[in-house]
């Protein structure tokens, strides 16, 4: 049985075969530059062509020194470098080390020069591009009816609002007399929708041509109606770009800046209601309490609240007043106890009490005894009545 050989192996081996050819290691290729892009990376990955043929080239970031031009597309240019395999796709492609130029390519300088042209007609300025209205009813589309442009733009125009109206004409975008359709589409949807979209999808220099073409560009620049570009990809750039009144880097990006967010709108209005409630109701409560304290502060000067004011104040002044007639009273009530007090001390009748008496002749009292004789009646007074008796003699206490 014969040997079998993995894919893996077959790109290998191919591969090892080109770098054994000497001359595929170390050659000079002529051509035109298309589909140029540049990586973030910071590779280019680059086709080179001429009339009947192509080939992919890439220049890594590491070879960026032997290129001292920035490559674009229409350039003719002469690569240096070798020819190998990709061994993942099973593709050869040229591995350039140099770049330099061979002279403009064609198409690349038709473009330069009507751009100048236009430009200096003032086809490009400012001053001439209308506003893209915010919200649209209609949207005409200028474009292939087959190609991914439309359904793009359908797709993200039914999402963002599904009551946009899109209106289509089917227009030839690439080869021969695709710029006189794209003219015709201009002209029969100018008037009748709000915004006309007029492109394509991605392509080569020749592909996009259409949109390079003077009489699409003098198309845009005399419609009525505004007009959005969205040739291509983000990188790709045409004469219709520069004249439409707004450039949209792909189709999908042309729809969502022509039709406005349904959704978005809604939500937004309804941010808006509610923070007009919230501001609403905030100034009313705000008023409600300013009509409060109007309220109270109006209340405050009513001669009723005076009168209260002062009936309150003369209640607190009685209470003043009794409380400090209470303290007056307390204080000569005091007083007058102490004085009873003292004045109960020197009563006879509490000296009798205390065992004391009084003795009195013919009313007199009798204090010392001189004023007594033998004989003599004395009335002596003790607490519950008088007693009469007869001094018998008196006797002088010695002095100490």
């Amino acid at each position: 049985m014969a040997e079998i050989y993995s894919v893996s192996q077959i790109n290998t081996y191919i591969k090892h075969m080109f770098a054994g050819n000497t001359l595929l290691n170390h050659i000079y290729v002529k051509g035109e530059v298309s589909n140029c892009k540049y990586h973030t990376s910071g590779h280019i990955y680059f086709t080179l062509k001429d009339g009947a043929a192509q080939i992919a080239c890439v220049l890594f970031a590491g070879r960026r020194a032997g290129i001292s031009f920035r490559l674009e597309d229409g350039q003719n240019v002469i690569v240096f470098g070798n020819i190998s395999v990709y061994e993942r796709d099973g593709k050869y492609q040229l591995y350039a080390d140099e770049i330099r130029q061979d002279g403009i390519g064609r198409l690349y300088e038709e473009f330069e020069y009507l751009k100048k042209k236009l430009g200096e007609e003032g086809l490009f300025d400012y001053s001439h591009k209308k506003e893209i209205p915010r919200f649209v009813k209609r949207v005409g589309i200028v474009t292939a009816a087959t190609g991914a442009a439309l359904q793009d733009i359908c797709q993200i125009s039914g999402r963002r609002n599904p009551y946009v109206q899109l209106i289509l004409y089917p227009a030839k975008v690439q080869g021969e007399g695709a710029a006189q359709t794209v003219v015709k589409g201009i002209r029969a949807l100018d008037g009748k929708v709000d915004v006309i979209i007029v492109g394509r999808g991605g392509g080569s220099i020749e592909d996009l041509w259409a949109f390079n073409e003077e009489i699409v560009a003098r198309a845009i620049y005399d419609c009525n109606t505004p007009v959005i570009s969205a040739v291509g990809h983000e990188t790709d750039t045409t004469i219709a770009d520069y004249v439409s009144d707004l450039r949209a880097p792909t189709p999908s990006a042309a729809a969502e800046l022509a039709v406005y967010d349904y959704k978005y709108l809604q939500e937004t209005l309804a941010d808006i209601h509610g923070s007009m409630a919230n501001r609403m109701l905030s100034k009313i409560q705000e008023n409600r309490m300013l009509i409060k304290q109007k309220h109270l502060l109006l209340e405050r000067f009513h001669p009723r609240f005076q009168l209260q004011q002062k009936r309150q104040r003369a209640d607190e002044l009685a209470e003043k007043l009794s409380d400090k007639m209470k303290e007056k009273i307390r204080q000569k009530r005091q007083k007058v106890e102490l004085a009873a007090g003292r004045l109960n001390g020197l009563s006879p009748v509490e000296r009798l009490q205390g065992g004391y008496s009084v003795a009195s002749k013919d009313g007199r009292v009798v204090k010392e005894i001189s004023q007594v004789n033998a004989g003599d009646e004395l009335a002596v007074d003790v607490t519950d009545g008088t007693i009469l008796t007869t001094v018998k003699s008196v006797h002088l206490r010695e002095v100490k």
